[in-house]
């Protein structure tokens, strides 16, 4: 059976995740809309080039994502959207799915957003479609990882995440490369975690309680509190687990100086000097950041570590889950673009075979665990497992 899909957003992930589609979703169409008509025709162009001789159609069209005519007319016909648009956009992305009976899931990233997504749960049940956000890499693999491990034990008691996309070295003066949306990585750096410790919900700050982290790979890193990674799990699993936490994942040094461009306000919306001049700082340094922290030059790398520790048959049990992934010469994309986009694309095969119920649920609920990360291999996703 095949299946038809549109991309809202036809950039770097959403690119990604039309090529899965095609490749491993059954898809029969992937419909690629843009508010830049250019953008989707070069990536339907691209996509023709990458699957020769796979049966499956790329349609580019323009859609304001804002618009709700634009939405409803690109959504026609399809069995599942996914948002690869800008995260702010996701919930009323996904009312307008629900009003096109048309399944929905995003690469999410901001966890109000995705409550404002789960609120339309009576109206997907009633529609009979799947809304099931956050299905990036982190929040998203990760949190599948987590789903898994906390099936396979008998009591599971904790869950740590770590995640970073980096240079495949220390490059510029972060020592970082810009992998994904300047904006998304400015939400992730403001605002605080949502963890659980000792069974209750807690908030972290950003930017603290860094504590190094031995990558086999890369040597040693540092792991920092940001924000939207945990997503819903500390929601979801209060009575079960004592601990659930998230942290990101850096070159040294990155978070000390990442931390100073805060206090000096370069990350600031609005800011108005002694003299009145009033501007917006955080634009500025979008600018910057796009311009110095490119490097196209040096390939990207993602690194993945999920634990998850209990019990199981009565004796203590530790599951680790762990990802290293680079840069895929033959294709062109980069591992962030494979780690974020792979993952939310078999989500929308899921959805488009049935095997997630209608309704607007969390991924760590809605997804068959077990069976979800049995399939990862098939998109190329490889995942080690160990156990302790």
């Amino acid at each position: 059976m095949t299946h038809r899909y549109v991309i809202l957003g036809a950039g770097r992930q959403g690119v990604a995740a039309a090529f899965d589609f095609a490749t491993r979703g059954d898809a029969e169409l992937v419909r690629l809309a843009d508010n830049d008509e250019k953008t989707a025709e070069r990536a339907a162009k691209r996509l023709r080039k990458l699957t020769k001789g796979v049966r499956c159609e790329f349609e580019p069209v323009r859609c304001n994502v804002a618009k709700r005519k634009h939405v409803r007319d690109a959504l026609k016909g399809c069995a599942v959207a996914l948002s690869a648009a800008p995260y702010r956009y996701n919930a009323q992305l996904a009312e307008w799915a629900i009003e096109s009976k048309c399944s929905f899931l995003d690469l999410g990233g901001n966890t109000e957003v995705v409550r404002a997504e789960l609120a339309l749960d009576r109206r997907a049940r009633k529609a009979g479609v799947s809304i099931v956000p956050d299905c990036g890499l982190a929040p998203g693999l990760g949190n599948h990882l987590a789903a898994h491990g906390v099936a396979s034990l008998d009591t599971p008691r904790e869950v740590h995440v770590r995640c970073g996309g980096l240079p495949e070295r220390p490059v510029g003066p972060l020592g970082y490369k810009l992998v994904f949306n300047f904006y998304g990585l400015w939400n992730e750096y403001r605002g605080h975690g949502e963890f659980l410790r000792d069974g209750r919900k807690v908030s972290v700050p950003t930017l603290t309680e860094l504590e190094p982290f031995e990558s086999r790979e890369l040597g040693k890193l540092e792991a920092c509190v940001t924000s939207g990674g945990t997503s819903t799990c500390p929601d979801t699993w209060k009575d079960r687990l004592r601990a659930f936490d998230y942290k990101t994942l850096r070159y040294p040094g990155h978070w000390e100086r990442i931390r100073l461009l805060f206090e000096l306000g370069y990350m600031d919306e609005q800011f108005e000097s002694a003299d009145g001049a009033e501007f917006e700082p955080v634009r500025m340094t979008q600018r910057l950041f796009a311009d110095r922290l490119a490097f196209p030059e040096v390939r990207d790398v993602v690194v993945l570590r999920t634990t998850v520790s209990g019990t199981h048959g009565g004796k203590p049990r530790t599951l680790v889950y762990d990802l290293f992934d680079r840069h895929d010469e033959t294709t062109g994309f980069t591992a962030m673009e494979r780690t974020t986009a792979f993952p939310a694309a078999l989500v929308g095969h899921f959805q488009a075979r049935g095997k997630i119920a209608p309704g607007a649920q969390p991924l760590e609920v809605c997804v068959p665990a077990l069976e979800y990360v049995e399939e990862l291999p098939r998109h190329d996703i490889r995942i080690t497992v160990s156990r302790a």
